[in-house]
């Protein structure tokens, strides 16, 4: 099993492709890939202001609201109201705005290309003496989970580095908010604590 630590303080802020708001990229793949050669990404956004989202033909995204009170976003027409932990799958080929009714907040995003991945996204909280456990499976499955939260602790074996490599960390790494921990081989890691997690599984095998 390989785990790799992104730690949030780390992570530079990058303009969007519009250039209308700013962005953390916690894990992508391949590193330096553009829109139109991205197998996968996931990120985190500080939406500020009203107005539209970038263009992205070609990728299917999976939007999670994990900071702020509401969203509102327009896909093609179509009007969706995001509340905490919501999550909405949507085509980046869509025309899409959003409207901040109650002020900024910040969204948790999955971006798969087309036909190179696919991917799931949901909040889970974890809670009480128990672990929240999450397995790996064999065949090109991604897993990352991010913590919405303070309050949560990853455990569960070897192989745990920090976001440059190197040498192995202790096994158990307390993890602040929006910290992330990419698992891409096959195996199992614990979750304990209590707080939210959200935990995203890609299929790097492509659509179905």
């Amino acid at each position: 099993m390989s785990q790799t630590l992104v730690r949030w303080s780390q992570l530079k802020a990058v303009p969007w492709k519009n250039g209308g708001g700013i962005m953390r990229v916690l894990a992508r793949e391949p590193a330096a890939a553009t829109s139109d050669e991205l197998d996968w990404s996931v990120s985190i956004a500080e939406i500020e202001a009203d107005g539209p989202f970038s263009a992205f033909p070609g990728v299917d995204r999976v939007f999670m609201l994990i900071g702020g009170t509401e969203l509102f976003l327009d896909v093609d027409g179509t009007p969706h109201r995001l509340s905490s932990s919501d999550t909405l799958a949507f085509s980046g080929d869509a025309v899409t705005t959003c409207r901040l009714p109650a002020g900024p907040v910040r969204a948790l995003n999955l971006m798969t290309g087309r036909g190179r991945a696919t991917g799931t996204s949901r909040a889970v909280e974890v809670a009480g003496a128990g672990a929240h456990q999450v397995t790996v499976r064999d065949g090109g499955e991604v897993v990352v989970l991010v913590a919405l939260t303070g309050g949560l602790v990853l455990g569960g074996g070897d192989g745990l580095h920090g976001l440059h490599g190197g040498a192995a960390m202790n096994a158990l790494a307390a993890l602040d908010a929006l910290d992330a921990v990419l698992v891409d081989a096959s195996g199992s890691v614990a979750v304990t604590g209590n707080g939210l997690l959200a935990e995203i599984r890609i299929d790097r095998r492509g659509a179905a």
